[in-house]
């Protein structure tokens, strides 16, 4: 037999002992946390691919602290804008594309991409105007048009990459007009 805790350590007192033993109890007592099941994992990642502004914050927050959504198993892994730039023409679509690849990689997991894609790629253009809402209004259209190419592009083809450098060229030159049109305003 092992001799008591307090003959090994005997810094425990007797209250130290009793509490140990009450820990140890506990620790094999306690059930581990319940596994995520298979319908909260969808409800999440439903919950994190809708159209909303409240849901890409969601997403965003959950993609900033990937931890902790670790039980669920979802798949981050993202290529941006695939072969398309991820910021043309200065306009900022990473995230964006970056939330359209969680939907299409996790869906498509989950068996279930072809009923979503319509849902995913509109939250995609949804999160594309948002983030067009925050440049001027001179270079708003030349960012607004580069959005409809982007969610054209996915829509139909299912992927970014289906840009075509003459809708890359027809948004510069409506950003250039934007510009030109800011600097002659001011």
């Amino acid at each position: 037999m092992f001799p008591p805790l307090s003959a090994r350590f005997p810094i425990l007192t007797r209250a130290g002992t009793v509490l140990v033993a009450l820990l140890a109890v506990l620790a094999i007592a306690s059930p581990a946390a319940a596994a995520v099941t298979p319908q909260q994992k969808a409800a999440t990642l439903a919950s994190f691919t809708q159209t909303s502004a409240a849901s890409f914050n969601t997403w965003n927050s959950a993609r900033q602290n990937q931890g902790a959504w670790a039980e669920y198993g979802f798949d981050w892994s993202t290529d941006y804008c695939s072969s398309s730039p991820d910021n043309p023409l200065g306009f900022d679509f990473t995230l964006s594309c970056y939330r359209h690849d969680f939907g299409y990689r996790n869906y498509k997991a989950a068996g279930t991409f072809s009923a979503n894609k319509s849902r995913l790629d509109s939250a995609f253009y949804e999160d594309l105007k948002r983030k067009c809402a925050t440049y001027s209004s001179a270079t708003r259209p030349a960012c607004q048009s580069l959005a409809w190419v982007y969610y054209q592009a996915v829509s139909v083809f299912g992927s970014v990459s289906a840009v075509k450098q003459s809708d890359l060229d027809e948004a510069a030159t409506l950003k250039a007009q934007g510009l030109k049109a800011e600097a002659n305003a001011a």
